[in-house]
This record gives C-alpha cells, sequence and structure tokens, in this order.
C-alpha cells in the first residue's frame, strides 16, 4: 500500500470515527437503582435528560439514601454508555476490515 492510499483510508477512517461521536452524542443509555426507584437517562457523551425519582423513596429525614441511590443510577448509566461506545467502536473497526481492539498511532 502507498502513502497516498494509507492517508486516504486514514481519511475515511476519520470521517467515520467524527461521524460515530455525533451518534452516540445522541445515542441514550439508561441506569436504575433500588429496584427501579431512581432512573437516570443520559448521552453516551455524559449530558444527564432525564432524573426520575419515585415518590416513595423521598424522606427528608434521610436524604443520604436518596443522594446514594441517584449517584448509583448515574453509574450505572455511565457504564452502560461506555459499553455502548466500545461495541459501537469495535463494530466500526470490524466494518472497516480492521481488528476490533485496533488502535491508531500515535503521532
Amino acid at each position: 500500500m502507498n502513502i497516498a492510499d494509507m492517508m486516504k483510508q486514514a481519511r475515511v477512517m476519520q470521517e467515520k470515527m467524527e461521524a460515530l461521536q455525533g451518534q452516540l452524542a445522541v445515542t441514550e443509555v439508561e441506569g436504575i437503582s433500588g429496584a427501579g426507584l431512581v432512573r437516570v437517562v443520559m448521552t453516551c457523551k455524559g449530558d444527564v435528560r432525564m432524573l426520575k425519582i419515585s415518590p416513595e423513596i423521598i424522606n427528608p429525614a434521610d436524604a443520604e439514601t436518596l443522594e446514594d441511590l441517584v449517584m448509583a443510577a448515574v453509574n450505572v448509566a455511565r457504564q452502560n454508555a461506555d459499553q455502548t461506545m466500545a461495541s459501537e467502536t469495535a463494530r466500526m473497526m470490524e466494518e472497516m476490515g480492521l481488528p476490533s481492539n485496533f488502535e491508531l498511532p500515535k503521532f
């Protein structure tokens, strides 16, 4: 493969990565904690789109439990986002004929 072909392939890969990043910016994932009492929806880029708290868990005398459940739901959503990003990136790499764990060289 000559340098011109390599540069063309690198440009195609960059364009596909940019498109994937745009798609992931709007792809939503969910995190649930407390057996469904707290639910968070966020994008794969980390923008929280929705937070639902069941009224039955709201107890002014025990704010710490609610705080813990919100943090847990956000963390689950973040883990789901990371998994989604990893699987979509691997899928894109495989479509391009590259190993799913391929890393671009650092310049």
